[in-house]
């Protein structure tokens, strides 16, 4: 079956006035559009649209389609009666927050320790809304996405602690004496996040530095930069200072990053392509006025410290490419370049069209696509025909 989806995007104030407007070739609104998800979620789940071939079951959205008919998810995932997976175009015009996400056992045990206190699903202060982990891929669209990933060597914040101490400001003296050691990031976390006292004038201090002229011509011109850019978004906050610990990554266009468990990372700015499981367990670490829970932060981090790895696509022959990661999904774009491209299928997929319109076909039959257009592809579908001049991502859920 092929399955015609549509959605409305999520308003939140971090988002663009028109990057999923420019995608979906759609007027802007003019107020923010965040994000648009694609799936069987509960907090925005796709509505569908028409079904091929033509049946007269209604259903109004894709989870009400798989609750009927779990058949559609075949045989490894119909156990569980909903699509896994999560696909969403993603526009970004300020910093999201700094988060973390557990793995399946972290995620297990926590969504279980707060349902047996009575943490209601609602409660601003609840970690774990599901059972589930949140493993993620973006790739930008944009001509550049670009994010914090992970904390960064331990010889580029030995630079950064030597160059705060040219200053001898004694704001921050309490940072530089706790990364005089600089494998120290988990201690400089705990204190930024504490709340204590000399924080707030040690982030003035840094974001201070960052504006003199010494930090423009300096090696870390670029960690500077990115510290003045989140302060105007998050003046005074300690995630200012967090991030200027980490990795920044400028990804170009078909560029990807993956976030596994445990992994700190904020999405600073542009459009982008996000697979995700369909979870909600995010646990924030600041760049944000929600519930941080350092504790459990702490928990969850991994505080291993080098390079950010960018997730490069493999070619797989003809006129496709796929984003694999360590996940129990997988991401591929096909661009038929105006004639036909043959898609093999491992699971149930969301397909979704970028640039122009693109039909797709399958045994069930044929579905033509606008810019911006997306559908359902059922389990049974092993290969797909992608025929005209746009680009189609395809987002799978694998089994096991």
């Amino acid at each position: 079956m092929l399955l015609e989806l549509a959605n409305t995007p999520r308003d939140y104030a971090w988002g663009s006035t028109t990057g999923i407007a420019d995608f979906l070739g759609a007027e802007p609104t003019g107020a923010p559009e965040a994000e648009l998800w694609l799936g069987t979620h509960p907090g925005s789940p796709a509505r569908a649209i028409r079904a091929v071939p033509a049946t007269d079951e209604e259903h109004t959205t894709l989870a009400e389609w798989i609750a009927a008919h779990p058949e559609l998810l075949g045989d490894a995932l119909a156990p569980a009666g909903d699509l896994p997976i999560l696909l969403k175009i993603l526009a970004a015009a300020s910093p999201l927050s700094l988060q973390v996400h557990p793995t399946p056992e972290q995620a297990r045990i926590g969504f279980a320790a707060e349902e047996a206190a009575g943490v209601a699903l609602d409660n601003p202060a609840r970690n774990y809304k599901d059972p589930f982990p949140k493993p993620e891929i973006i790739v930008a669209v944009t001509e550049r996405f670009s994010a914090l990933c992970g904390f960064r060597p331990a010889d580029e914040v030995a630079q950064l602690i030597d160059e705060l101490g040219a200053d001898d400001d004694a704001a921050t003296i309490p940072l530089r004496e706790m990364l005089a050691d600089p494998t120290r990031v988990a201690d400089a976390l705990d204190w930024l996040l504490s709340g204590a006292d000399a924080v707030a004038p040690c982030v003035e201090a840094i974001v201070a530095h960052a504006e003199t002229s010494e930090a423009a011509g300096s090696p870390l011109a670029s960690t500077w930069q990115t510290v003045r850019e989140i302060a105007h978004h998050y003046p005074g906050d300690a995630g200012v200072v967090v991030a200027m610990l980490m990795n920044r990554v400028d990804l170009r266009r078909g560029e990807g990053l993956f976030a596994p468990a445990g992994l700190l990372h904020a999405y600073l700015s542009g459009v982008g392509i996000e697979l995700m499981t369909a979870s909600d367990n995010v646990v924030r670490g600041g760049l944000t006025p929600k519930h941080i829970d350092t504790a459990e932060l702490r928990a969850l981090l991994s505080f291993e410290q080098s390079y950010a790895q960018l997730l490069n696509p493999v070619h797989q022959g003809g006129h496709s490419v796929r984003y694999d990661a360590s996940a129990p999904f997988s991401l591929t774009l096909v661009e038929p370049e105006g004639g036909t491209a043959e898609v093999a299928l491992e699971g149930p997929s969301i397909v979704l069209v970028e640039s122009a319109s693109l039909t797709i076909e399958s045994d069930a039959g044929s579905l033509e696509l606008p810019q911006g257009g997306s559908a359902f592809v059922d389990a049974t579908t092993a290969t797909l025909s992608v025929t005209g001049g746009g680009r189609l991502w395809i987002a799978t859920a694998l089994a096991g």
